[in-house]
């Protein structure tokens, strides 16, 4: 599931073209729709999970060619990382990258600077396993 590619960085994200956004967009649909299948995604956003407290893992789904394309980020409880088959939800064209809790912030205020309620719960067996960002809700680039 995990790769050797390193995540993006803030600065190599935000050199994003409106061509690069475009595919992001539609990298987040694909991905969305391939994780529906699997996990149940709430329909209404909450808090972002950056709080002390959280005990989480930080990925984000980046285009396996283009890691700079970011699809989503996703938040996952560490005692509950969900058991699904994410070689199948990610497909050919995406790849699930570990980043650390700080980098996930500084990405998270660097595509989406609205302070709070970007991510979107998901559930596996009616439990909420984590939060997902998709990178169609970017509202701007910080720089």
């Amino acid at each position: 599931m995990l790769s050797s590619i390193k995540p993006p960085t803030l600065e190599e994200v935000q050199k994003s073209t409106i061509i690069d956004i475009a595919i992001m967009t539609g990298l987040a649909n694909y991905f969305r729709n391939s994780l529906r299948r699997y996990i149940h995604i709430d329909p209404f956003t909450v808090p972002d999970p950056f709080t002390d407290k959280a005990d989480y893992d930080y990925f984000v789904i980046a285009d396996r060619r283009q890691p700079n394309r970011i699809a989503a980020m996703i938040v996952i409880n560490k005692d509950l990382f969900p058991e699904v088959p994410w070689n199948d939800i990610l497909g050919t064209h995406l790849i699930i990258l570990p980043i650390s809790k700080q980098n996930a912030v500084e990405l998270k205020y660097g595509i989406m600077p609205k302070d709070t309620n970007n991510f979107y719960p998901f559930r596996r067996s009616s439990r909420i396993t984590g939060y997902v960002m998709f990178a169609y809700q970017i509202c701007g680039l910080n720089q």
